[in-house]
C-alpha cells in the first residue's frame, strides 16, 4: 500500500508518500481499499504537533475516508467483503488502504457517492452534533454561522436549513457569500468590511441570534457574541481564524447565554449510537437532495500536503478530499 507518512511534527510540506505492507484487520477490525479521504484542519494541526491529540511517530494523517471492505477481522459480522462504507479512524486515512474499527465504520447505501460519504463523519458530524445535542437549534430560531463556506460551516448552513432554522451566514469575501447562498443560507454578512454585531442587530430587528456556530475564532469571536440573543447559544468550534479568543465574562451573563463547546470526536467516542443516528440522518438527506455537500477539489496522495496548506492558508470552500 502507499500512505502519506510524518516522521516529524513539522509543516505538512515535509510528508512523504511511502510503500508499507499492506495491514491485516485483528479482532474487530476491517480494512478498507480507500477511494477518498476528507481533509480537515485537524489534519494539518496534527502533522505540525498543535492539535490536542499527538499520535506517536511515524503516523499517517487523514481522520475519515470512504471506500470498500476488503478483509474483515474476527468478530466483525456486520460488514462483509465488498461492501462499501465510511470510517472516522482519527488518523491513517491519506492512504489507499486504512484499518478501521467496525464499531466506527458506517454501511453506506449503493447510491451514495463515495466522495461525498468521505465528507460526512467529521465536518457534517460536527455541525450535526454542534446544532442539535450542543445548540438545541429549534425551528423558527435564528442561526449565525461564521466561516460559512468552510467545510464546516457550510455544512452547518445546510443542515440549520433542515432543521428549520433562519440561517445568517457569514464569510470574507463575496464569492464565500454567494456559495453559502446558494447552499441555503437566508441572509449574508461579509465580516471583512461590515460591522458584525451591527449587520445582525439590523438582521433581526435588535433581537439578536438565538444560536451561534463558530468555527473561526479569533478577533470575529467577540464582535458575534455581542450580537447573540437573551438566552443564546455560542457554539465553540475551533480557531481556524488563527487566535483564540478570550471572552469577557460579563457578556455571557449580561445576556443569559452559554458558551457551549463543541468536540465531536470526543463525543463520537463515548456516544457511537448517538453518533450513528446522526451519519445516518446525514446520509439520508444527501440521499434525497436536502443536503447537497460541496467538493470544491480533488487532489492526489502526492498533492495532500498541498491541500493541507490550501486549508491552514483559507483557500478551500466546502470540502477537499484526497483520492489515493
Amino acid at each position: 500500500m502507499r500512505a502519506l507518512t510524518c516522521t516529524a511534527f513539522d509543516e505538512p510540506e515535509t510528508l512523504t508518500v511511502t510503500e508499507q505492507p499492506t495491514p491485516t484487520p485483528g479482532p474487530g477490525e476491517i480494512l478498507i481499499r480507500v477511494q477518498a479521504a476528507s481533509v480537515n484542519y485537524p489534519d494539518a494541526l496534527m502533522v505540525q504537533g498543535k492539535y490536542q491529540v499527538r499520535p506517536p511517530l511515524p503516523f499517517t494523517p487523514g481522520a475519515e475516508a470512504a471506500g470498500t471492505v476488503e478483509a474483515v477481522g474476527e468478530g466483525v459480522t456486520h460488514l462483509t467483503v465488498g461492501q462499501r462504507v465510511a470510517a472516522f479512524t482519527g488518523t491513517g486515512a491519506f492512504a489507499t488502504h486504512l484499518i478501521a474499527p467496525a464499531t466506527a465504520t458506517l454501511p453506506l447505501p449503493d447510491d451514495l457517492d463515495l466522495n461525498v460519504a468521505a465528507t460526512l463523519p467529521l465536518a457534517y458530524g460536527t455541525a450535526m452534533h454542534a446544532l442539535i445535542d450542543r445548540g438545541q437549534l429549534k425551528a423558527g430560531e435564528t442561526l449565525l454561522v461564521l466561516g460559512a463556506a468552510g467545510g464546516v460551516g457550510l455544512a452547518a448552513v445546510m443542515i440549520g436549513k433542515a432543521l428549520g432554522a433562519r440561517v445568517i451566514a457569514a464569510a470574507s469575501t463575496p464569492e464565500k457569500l454567494d456559495l453559502a447562498r446558494a447552499h441555503g443560507a437566508d441572509e449574508v454578512i461579509n465580516y471583512t468590511d461590515t460591522d458584525l454585531k451591527a449587520a445582525v442587530a439590523e438582521l433581526t430587528g435588535k433581537k439578536g441570534m438565538d444560536v451561534i456556530l463558530d468555527p473561526v475564532g479569533d478577533r470575529w469571536a467577540e464582535s458575534a457574541f455581542r450580537a447573540i440573543a437573551w438566552g443564546g447559544r455560542y457554539l465553540v468550534i475551533g480557531f481556524a481564524g488563527g487566535e483564540i479568543p478570550r471572552l469577557p465574562l460579563n457578556l455571557p451573563l449580561l445576556k443569559g447565554a452559554s458558551i457551549v463547546g463543541v468536540f465531536w470526536g470526543e463525543y463520537a467516542r463515548r456516544d457511537p449510537r448517538g453518533n450513528a443516528r446522526h451519519l445516518t440522518q446525514l446520509a439520508g438527506w444527501v440521499q434525497s437532495g436536502t443536503l447537497k455537500p460541496e467538493i470544491s477539489r480533488a487532489y492526489t496522495l502526492q498533492e495532500a500536503p498541498q491541500a493541507m496548506r490550501d486549508l491552514l492558508e483559507r483557500r478551500v470552500t466546502g470540502k477537499v478530499i484526497v483520492t489515493p
